[in-house]
């Protein structure tokens, strides 16, 4: 098998590497900045192309001729204060990888969606299946923007149906190298990440109710994995066990005790901060984190056969000692972090 993967040097781009070495995949790695050739990714065949750059299609499908699939995950978390940036590679970008998957004739095309991409769900509500609407979420960019991927597939999969499209829709994407990358996206400056799980708040304060699910990198790539072998087109919810909350995130933290703090206090915090410049988290995110519902992942275990090898708390210790050690990886978007955050990055 002939596999393309753009964002391959990201965070779930890595983790597939790595579940793909040794399997006889061959495998074309795109990204804009080239990671580090000596290392663990020097069996791939790299290619830099900017997916929204000028004469992308026509470059992209030079190098998706021949290939048995391509694996769209190259999307841009920040730099949220350049919009119109964002909107630029994560729509056009998208788009512009699958009219290159069409004039190459790839015959199929995994899509990285999120739980982002779905419609607000009541809280306290069951869970949903992949037929929940993928509508998004419109105070949240980076949720409008997966809808419209979505809905855009839509339109692909009618009127081409000579491309099989399966979609994944992960809940948050988290490991070890991963942890410069985020602080980089979601932490200001003033964030002391070294003192991580290191030095516990007596009282910590958190949002009321939350209530979240994460999904380990390698447990997605083996998802992605199967997909790859199976084709099977449509869609799936893709999280780690069990659900997490408040408690979670406190015990995670080392801290005993939390605290419920009103959602609108909340909310009205992270907008005041966020136009004070001390942290790169546009205030639409915590609309997305309250809003997205639990995803049942009934559908991925029994088609796919995918079991996760990680329970959810400790994806998110791991991902917190990340953070905490500055633990990266040899390449632009998982680069260790060596100063202040700052919030022009991008993946």
């Amino acid at each position: 098998m002939r596999v393309a993967i753009t964002g391959a040097s990201g965070n779930v781009g890595t983790a597939l590497l790595r579940r793909l070495a040794g399997t006889g995949t061959e495998v074309v790695g795109i990204c804009r900045r080239l990671p580090d050739l000596e290392g663990v990714y020097a069996d791939v065949q790299w290619e830099s192309i900017d997916v929204a750059g000028p004469g992308a299609v026509e470059r992209l499908a030079e190098v998706f001729r021949g290939v048995d699939a391509v694996v769209h995950t190259a999307w841009l978390i920040q730099p949220a204060r350049d919009p119109q940036e964002m909107t630029r590679v994560n729509v056009g970008g998208s788009r512009n990888v699958v009219r290159a998957a069409l004039q190459a004739g790839v015959p199929h095309l995994v899509h990285l969606s999120s739980v982002g991409a779905y419609a607000t769900h009541p809280l306290g509500g069951g869970r949903v299946e992949e037929h929940w609407p993928a509508t998004g979420i419109e105070s949240s960019q980076y949720s409008r923007e997966k809808a419209a991927v979505e809905s855009y597939l839509d339109e692909v999969v009618a009127e081409h149906p000579e491309l099989v499209v399966t979609r994944v829709r992960p809940a948050l994407v988290f490991q070890r190298d991963a942890g410069s990358e985020i602080a980089r996206y979601f932490m200001g400056a003033l964030v002391p990440t070294r003192l991580l799980r290191r030095v516990p708040l007596p009282v910590l304060p958190l949002p009321q109710r939350l209530r979240f699910q994460v999904v380990h990198a390698d447990d997605l790539a083996d998802a992605l994995a199967r997909i790859l072998e199976r084709v099977p087109g449509g869609a799936f919810n893709v999280a780690d066990e069990p659900l997490l909350t408040n408690r979670d995130l406190a015990l995670s933290l080392n801290s005993p005790r939390f605290v419920g703090v009103d959602r609108k206090l909340v909310r009205a915090l992270a907008d005041l901060t966020y136009r004070a410049h001390l942290h790169p988290v546009q205030p639409g995110w915590l609309d997305l984190g309250y809003g997205v519902p639990v995803m049942d992942t009934t559908r991925a275990r029994e088609v796919l056969g995918w079991r996760p090898a990680h329970a959810a708390r400790d994806v998110l210790v791991e991902l917190l000692d990340g953070v905490r050690d500055h633990a990266g990886a040899p390449s632009g978007a998982l680069r260790r972090r060596t100063g202040l955050v700052t919030s022009r990055t991008g993946t």
